[in-house]
């Protein structure tokens, strides 16, 4: 839960894809679904590795697996999207970032990909990035607000 010192440190690259890291994949998966979430990075869980499971579907059981994930181009058109996190329960904020981005990562058998995500897709990829460096949805927030919102998620705990 924030304020863990965890969630403001940038995790760890990922060295090869194991059925450690396959099994990781699995728990995440698992706890993006129960949440129920569009996205979840390992840093959520206390696991210091870049790795993030997204699943915008509908349908869900699409989830994409990604370790080491970058953004490599980013739309210039912006999308607004109500973000949250469950590491901050009882909040949530608008957020704007690219509408499509090009994002690459090793995927589950280790092999590293290219591939272009847009609309929840590409916000939900780009909040997982944001974790996997020690950011927070609400640090793209003005001061003023991101203090406002921290102010009510204690109030809502309390």
């Amino acid at each position: 839960m924030w304020p863990d010192k965890r969630l403001r440190t940038a995790a760890q690259p990922v060295e090869a894809v194991t059925d450690e890291v396959r099994a990781i994949w699995d728990e995440m998966t698992l706890a993006m679904d129960a949440m129920p979430g569009v996205g979840l990075a390992a840093v959520q869980l206390g696991i210091m590795q870049r790795l993030a499971v997204v699943d915008a579907s509908e349908e869900r059981g699409k989830a994409v697996r990604m370790a080491n994930p970058e953004v490599l181009h980013e739309s210039v058109k912006l999308r607004e999207h109500d973000e949250a996190s469950p590491n901050l329960p009882g909040v949530w904020a608008t957020i704007s970032r690219p509408r499509a981005v090009t994002v690459r990562f090793m995927d589950e058998t280790g092999a590293v990909r290219e591939q272009d995500f847009v609309g929840l897709w590409a916000t939900s990829v780009q909040h997982q990035i944001d974790h996997l460096n020690g950011k927070m949805y609400f640090d793209h927030l003005s001061k003023l607000k991101r203090d406002r919102l921290i102010a009510k998620a204690r109030k809502a705990k309390r």
